[in-house]
């Protein structure tokens, strides 16, 4: 082993933050079990060592139309094709009548770049689903990718869209559609979507207006081990920003995998080791974000396994469109998955939306 690998390792134990060489080492060098151990002994420092929670919800995919021409994605379609489809209010509720039904509590939306729908759209849509369901049932209202295309769509800044979409009752634009967020990667992959600062700039008016967001980030499609460096390091750069503000900071941060099925890009998926290993990586390197949440959704029962990787929550979905065009499998055995993570050594605590106590919400509301 290295001088630097022995020097990373240190810093982790210690509860020093690590730099980018540091990274590095740990990835190269590190075994399984240590990188298990280390991304454990962070876990630990924010939540109790054999507990993990969890919540039951779905994204509600509203609309497929999107002009953004990602080529990881399976669902999208242009303006005008066969099969496109944009959900009506009763359509959208009675599919969100079907979450609750089993058991849910929180409902996100994805939809696409749809070209017709502006800030205004959007915010009349979500005033009348909070008026339906009330505290019912918790919303994800929006991803940071949609709110930034509607908000240059309608022309307006991203301060002023979401001062309107607040007005309307609108709670949390999370980071969806982040990705990789690398310049490099974006402009081989999603030229359709906007700029890492650009990204940063929408999230950071999303939260200097007193609405929640989240960190995200997708791996598995051709970026480098730099690339995933660089979207680790922004986004601690943002939180560390965000936390020294005194404002809101992000919530928790959730990693999931490219599905690569019926893509543009096509490739094959990640092991589940290395999703694993770059989980706890993440725990590692984003010393300033509390949560951590592992994907059922795209690793389905091998995601609990990131509960030993230091992952202290994950979602239990009932569907997504997005994710499920391109291969991934929904499984409403709900008692199966949560007896695998008892069987890991956990007991998996049902939180409600913003956390059992809170500790979903942003910083220092």
């Amino acid at each position: 082993m290295t001088d630097t690998f022995d020097r990373a390792v240190a810093r982790v134990r210690a509860g020093e933050r690590i730099d980018r060489a540091d990274a590095t080492a740990l990835w190269n060098e590190a075994d399984d079990a240590t990188l298990s151990e280390l991304a454990t002994l962070v876990r630990a420092r924010f939540h109790p060592p054999d507990r993990a929670t969890y919540l039951v919800m779905a994204i509600v995919n509203y609309t497929n139309v999107c002009v953004a021409r990602c080529d990881y994605c399976a669902f999208y379609k242009f303006p005008g094709e066969a099969g496109t489809y944009l959900l009506s209010f009763e359509e959208l509720v009675k599919r969100i009548d079907v979450v609750a039904g089993l058991g849910g509590q929180l409902v996100g939306f994805n939809g696409g770049f749809h070209p017709d729908l502006s800030v205004a759209d959007y915010a009349e849509l979500f005033r009348r689903l909070h008026a339906h369901y009330g505290e019912r049932l918790a919303f994800y209202e929006m991803t940071i990718a949609e709110f930034m295309f509607v908000a240059k769509r309608s022309r307006v800044s991203y301060a002023d869209a979401v001062a309107e979409l607040r007005a309307a009752g609108v709670q949390w634009i999370t980071g969806g559609g982040a990705e990789v967020l690398d310049d490099a990667f974006r402009l081989r992959h999603s030229p359709g979507k906007y700029k890492v600062e650009d990204f940063y700039d929408a999230q950071r008016a999303v939260l200097e207006a007193g609405l929640g967001s989240t960190g995200t980030m997708v791996i598995g499609f051709d970026e480098s081990f730099e690339e995933r460096l660089n979207h680790l390091d922004r986004l601690r750069s943002f939180q560390d920003e965000r936390l020294a503000s005194g404002g809101r900071a992000l919530a928790s941060f959730l990693c999931w995998t490219y599905k690569p099925y019926h893509t543009e890009l096509g490739g094959q998926e990640v092991s589940t080791r290395e999703y694993l290993r770059h989980l706890a990586l993440c725990r590692i390197w984003l010393d300033n974000i509390v949560n951590l949440r592992t994907s059922v959704l795209t690793r389905n029962e091998d995601a609990l396994l990131g509960l030993r990787y230091g992952a202290n929550d994950f979602d239990l979905p009932t569907e997504d469109e997005v994710t499920q065009k391109a291969g991934a499998t929904v499984s409403l055995e709900f008692e199966h998955i949560l007896g695998t993570a008892e069987k890991l050594g956990f007991t998996p605590v049902k939180r409600g939306p913003w956390g059992a106590a809170g500790e979903f919400r942003a910083a220092r509301e």
